[in-house]
């Protein structure tokens, strides 16, 4: 085959109408061949590229384009003592593929060693072609002139909502059968004005960059559900798409549909290692391109990998190559996909240089700069395992954050474990962690559930974990899911302890949308999903882990109730504002911002904040505080929330309002579907039912 010299950049696979020009980054290997497949999988051509310039083997291929199915072999030193996992006989997948085709066959040729010597530093000879995935090269032209394009949702008026792509629409009788569990499912105009219609601003999709199934789950009959095993990071996994060859497309399209309902679509990604694992692993992609490069190795043991993420290796972001790779699969993400932004799964490997956690560091430099990724939505999960791994109020400003002190201390605080005003620097958007570097209060994103854990019906309804279903005997998961059962484990047919149930769950949706910074929902606790118990289902594509709508009727009353509090936090700014508010006067206006209120009426003093059991206490939210800045529509609205989080009633003063004529009485989770708005005078005592919480409007 005639090869060209072609360009060192930009890195990948890139058809240009003519044909295809070819760029794989190395800085070890001393010589890279292309391999050309057909649909059956038969290797057809195997060419060598024989530019080198910078670092970057490159060629062009006349007539090769879109659709052609590829992979690299590359050949070097195996040297895993000094780092190098060279071995040309293991097809090997380009890190800026654009689309996938087939799957991973668990074979022992896969494996860069001698698998079954168990000695990671013999050679293994065996052929991985027909055990492996292939790259395919694809045109990425698409007509987006339809499409309204990204339209930021401004941070203090986001509301994410955690969902999978597959396990949202594989049992939704609103989604055509043949369409259920794909992109071309979730973009169904019926599932985005459902979405919409709930008051969320930003779907949040679990892993969509293709990862593999990790050996010991198919073993078990298993599979990787959750997808935090990326070994592509340019494209989406072709598991999910109707039309496998058009997957691309496919999810541009529903990119378009939810762009369309007024949605943002936020991607969960994972750049802090790969589906290669260890020492052990498989050779699939970086550790045959170049091993030393790509992975952060043990300084005076380079046969071994760091392992701060608890999956066998470490991305190495102190790499320059490795940061742009990461940076560039940022910037196609938003600029070809059209996303909206990013949560970071492990964030804190992301920012750890060889010396630690660094908010300086060269990746979050590279980010911070960018010009394009400045325009959308950037979250960390700021924790890992490695050391300093805790790093939540860390990340610099432009940053949001995951807050795990909010899940525990409100599921705490509402089984009645310590005093309530524990919670109050939740309220305010976790300012302990967040007040600094300019930052706003919507740089905490709060959350009572996510993937991870229990979901919200299964956190009032267990206290402990039911895991057995991942054959492990029930050994995974964490143990400290600080829920409570309410008096009975598992479902039950007490109509109290149901009403009970029912009224904490309200008590932790109202909590998570009436709190300072920006909440994050988990699909189908809106109408109360469980999964049995199960708080580690990470394995599980079945009906434990996908939706159940047929739960929908029976929970018709709670999807009414979170679009009510949605709505509320849509109309009034002071439930959502972008800066913190302080029980300081503001001496321009002479009003708090915030006034803590005691259950007889009086502002809360030092020995109540101290008390373990105090159990009731109001927040008094006045919008006249603000001085200065653009004012919103509503901005001026005064408000009180009361947590009542005892087990009996308590008679609860209402307190003088600064103006006005009276309490409006918005939300009483005890009587959600109550819509009177009753108003009440200073000095009533409102009678809070236990484990209760009610939001006030003052009448002006």
């Amino acid at each position: 085959m005639n090869v060209r010299e072609g360009l060192p950049h930009p890195r990948g696979a890139h058809w240009d109408g003519d044909g295809t020009n070819f760029a794989l980054f190395s800085a070890n290997a001393t010589k890279v061949e292309v391999c050309l497949f057909d649909a059956a999988g038969s290797e057809t051509a195997r060419i060598e590229l024989l530019e080198y310039t910078d670092q970057v083997f490159h060629g062009y291929l006349p007539d090769v384009g879109p659709g052609q199915f590829y992979g690299y072999r590359v050949h070097g030193p195996y040297e895993p003592e000094n780092g190098h996992r060279f071995n040309p006989n293991k097809l090997l997948l380009d890190p800026y593929a654009r689309a996938h085709s087939g799957k991973l066959t668990w074979n022992p040729a896969v494996f860069g060693y001698v698998m079954e010597s168990g000695d990671d530093t013999t050679f293994d000879e065996r052929d991985s072609a027909p055990f492996v995935p292939k790259c395919v090269i694809v045109d990425p032209s698409f007509d987006w002139a339809g499409e309204p394009g990204r339209r930021p949702v401004p941070w203090d008026d986001t509301i994410f909502y955690e969902t999978h792509v597959k396990g949202f629409t594989k049992l939704n009788p609103d989604v055509p059968e043949a369409l259920r569990g794909t992109y071309a499912g979730l973009g169904q105009k019926a599932v985005a004005d459902y979405i919409k219609g709930l008051g969320v601003t930003s779907v949040e999709l679990l892993p969509v960059h293709t990862f593999v199934d990790d050996s010991q789950l198919e073993e078990k009959g298993l599979a990787n559900y959750w997808g935090y095993n990326t070994i592509g990071f340019f494209a989406p996994d072709p598991r999910y798409a109707a039309d496998v060859p058009n997957s691309l497309r496919e999810f541009k399209e529903m990119v378009a549909r939810f762009h369309e309902a007024g949605l943002e679509v936020i991607l969960d990604v994972v750049y802090n290692h790969t589906a290669e694992g260890n020492e052990r692993g498989p050779t699939l992609s970086f550790k045959g391109i170049d091993n030393a490069s790509y992975y952060r190795l043990l300084p005076d043991r380079k046969r071994y990998y760091v392992n701060d993420t608890g999956t066998g290796n470490t991305v190495n972001l102190s790499h320059p190559r490795v940061i742009q790779m990461v940076t560039d699969s940022l910037r196609y993400w938003v600029g070809e996909m059209h996303v909206d932004g990013f949560r970071f799964d492990l964030g804190t490997i992301l920012a750890r240089e060889p010396d630690g956690f660094d908010s300086q560091s060269g990746f979050l430099k590279a980010v911070g700069q960018d010009p394009l990724l400045g325009t959308v939505k950037l979250v960390a999960e700021p924790w890992d395992i490695g050391p300093g791994g805790y790093q939540v109020g860390s990340f610099p400003p432009g940053w949001a954050e995951w807050t795990d002190k909010f899940r525990d201390e409100v599921r705490d605080a509402w089984r009645g474990e310590g005093p309530v005003t524990a919670l109050a620097p939740r309220l305010l958007g976790s300012p302990d962690s967040f007040n600094h570097s300019g930052r706003r209060a919507y740089s905490c994103v709060n959350f009572v559930t996510a993937h991870d854990g229990f979901t919200l019906n299964d956190t009032v309804t267990y206290n402990e974990k039911h895991n057995e279903a991942n054959n492990e005997d029930n050994k995974d998961g964490s143990s400290d899911n600080r829920s409570w059962n309410c008096g009975t484990e598992g479902p039950t047919e007490d109509e109290g302890i149901n009403a009970l149930r029912a009224r904490q769950i309200r008590n932790m949706l109202a909590t998570l949308l009436l709190s300072q910074g920006t909440p994050m929902i988990l699909a189908g606790d809106e109408f109360g999903r469980t999964q049995g118990g199960n708080n580690n289902a990470y394995c599980q594509d079945s009906e434990i882990s996908w939706l159940h709508w047929d739960l929908q009727d029976k929970g018709e009353a709670l999807v009414r109730f979170t679009r009510k509090l949605t709505g509320l936090r849509h109309k009034y700014p002071i439930l959502r504002h972008g800066r913190f508010l302080t029980a300081e006067v503001n001496p321009e206006t002479g009003v708090k911002a915030v006034t803590w209120v005691n259950a007889n009426g009086s502002e809360l003093d030092g020995e109540a904040w101290a008390d373990a059991s105090t159990k009731c206490f109001g927040m008094l939210m006045d919008g006249r505080a603000q001085a200065s800045g653009v004012r919103k529509r509503g901005d001026d609205a005064t408000m009180l929330l009361v947590l009542n989080t005892w087990q009996d009633m308590v008679g609860f003063i209402l307190p003088e309002p600064p103006e006005g004529s009276g309490w409006r009485l918005l939300v009483d989770t005890n009587a959600p579907d109550d819509g009177s708005e009753t108003t009440f005078r200073a000095g009533d005592a409102y009678e809070v039912t236990g484990r209760s919480l009610l939001l006030f409007l003052m009448d002006r």
